[in-house]
């Protein structure tokens, strides 16, 4: 048979039960597993044996759910943690300690801008920020000899910048370095960063792959391209032996295709704990299987959305990839030609105000720290998650102080349209 496609990935992928077993994945909810022998637990800890010992490193659950989105995004291994927070910084962590440094698109969302420019600065690790269209010449200027890795967004969040993957993939692979692209909003129903030279795919699964508001989560994905040998004096934390684990290679021992998961099992995982709850991997795989169909609907929405603000006289200016016209259209249309995602930003004649003032008077759309919910929801970034940055940030990030972030749900565009107009008409 030939390779299944992404609806049949999202509705059958990463679980298949055999004879008399649960249609639905079964939730394993146990902190523990029992072994007759301590010889066997012994395998389990040596890493000579596949099994369970301890739900802090991993479970079945989890691990049914995150062989899905591997399957999804076309990768080699994957692992699921308890946040998209977390999983950006272990995607990160696993390949840079102190006195590393990471080249990073200014263009991303403010909590992971924090999470690098100030707690991983904290740590001794050094992040340089480039424009999402920055020249070739201050691309490879963001090089140096401790650079570890590349991070981008596939659609930024919430300037919705669409990274040129291929271009920042070329550049890292230049230096010897992957590329970690977070793919949340794109989801891999609408694009496989691996197919245009990603390395490592980070997902807050919270976003659309839950796309109910249910549960928070991540998902770090593999693609196994990536030769560690190669360059094994820039990662040896892969490339040489692991004292605090028994002296094990990661990726002599699982290869290229299941070091990097592996290591930040073994290490990240056991040391740190972000670990995702085995009824909240229930609940993203029921998200999952309607991945595929709901995101259709989110690009539709949206799109029907930007046309409608984009000839409004309060609008000052609409940022939808899809629009014809937007600065990113070309990109968009290469990248993710079935469509992007439900996410609009625009800003309000009046500025920050403005903004908040139309806000109020929305009835359909919530006002929410969230985003890409079955349920139309928007926030205002520069008083919320942005609230941290300065100007010069926010305007590097592309969040200027009018820009409302507005999330298409699944309800009928017309009626999103409707309450826009009312809100709109019902501000000075």
């Amino acid at each position: 048979m030939n390779e299944k496609r992404i609806g049949t990935k999202c509705v059958q992928g990463g679980y298949t039960p055999g004879n008399g077993e649960p249609r639905q994945i079964p939730i394993i909810q146990s902190t523990t597993f029992k072994y007759a022998t301590s010889e066997e637990m012994g395998k389990l800890f040596d890493l000579e044996a596949s099994g369970y010992f301890y739900s802090r490193l991993q479970n079945p659950t989890c691990d049914t759910v995150a062989a899905k989105i591997c399957e999804l995004e076309g990768g080699s291994a994957a692992m699921l943690t308890c946040s998209g927070q977390s999983a950006n910084f272990f995607a990160v962590f696993n390949l840079a300690t102190a006195g590393d440094h990471i080249v990073a698109s200014s263009a991303i969302y403010g909590g992971t801008f924090n999470l690098f420019a100030v707690t991983m600065a904290k740590m001794g690790i050094e992040f340089t920020f480039v424009a999402p269209d920055c020249s070739e010449e201050e691309l490879e200027k963001a090089f140096r000899p401790n650079t570890k890795a590349v991070f981008g967004e596939t659609i930024a969040n919430p300037a919705l910048r669409v990274l040129d993957i291929e271009r920042f993939a070329a550049a890292a692979h230049a230096h010897g370095v992957p590329l970690i692209i977070d793919n949340t909003f794109a989801t891999p129903a609408h694009c496989r960063p691996f197919e245009w030279g990603a390395d490592i795919v980070t997902h807050s699964t919270t976003k659309y792959m839950d796309g109910h508001g249910a549960a928070v989560g991540g998902c770090i994905v593999d693609s196994g391209k990536f030769d560690w040998m190669a360059h094994a004096d820039k990662y040896p934390g892969l490339c040489t032996p692991d004292e605090s684990y028994h002296g094990i290679t990661y990726a002599e021992r699982f290869g290229q295709g299941g070091a990097y998961i592996t290591k930040a099992t073994a290490q990240l995982m056991r040391d740190l704990g972000a670990t995702p709850a085995p009824q909240s991997a229930f609940l993203l795989n029921l998200g999952l299987e309607s991945l595929h169909v709901r995101m259709k609907r989110h690009a539709e929405n949206g799109l029907a959305v930007a046309k409608f603000l984009q000839n409004h006289e309060k609008i000052t200016w609409v940022r939808f990839p899809e629009l014809e016209g937007d600065v990113d259209y070309e990109l968009a249309k290469k990248y993710m030609p079935d469509g992007t995602c439900g996410v609009v930003s625009f800003g309000v004649k009046g500025g920050r105000k403005a903004a908040e003032a139309f806000m109020k008077h929305l009835k359909i759309a919530a006002i929410e720290t969230h985003v890409a919910d079955a349920r139309t929801c928007c926030l205002h970034p520069a008083s919320a998650t942005h609230r941290q940055m300065n100007d010069e940030q926010l305007l590097a990030a592309g969040v200027s102080p009018d820009l409302v972030r507005y999330s298409c749900g699944l309800e009928d565009a017309q009626d999103l349209i409707e309450d826009l107009a009312q809100a709109l008409d019902a501000i000075d």
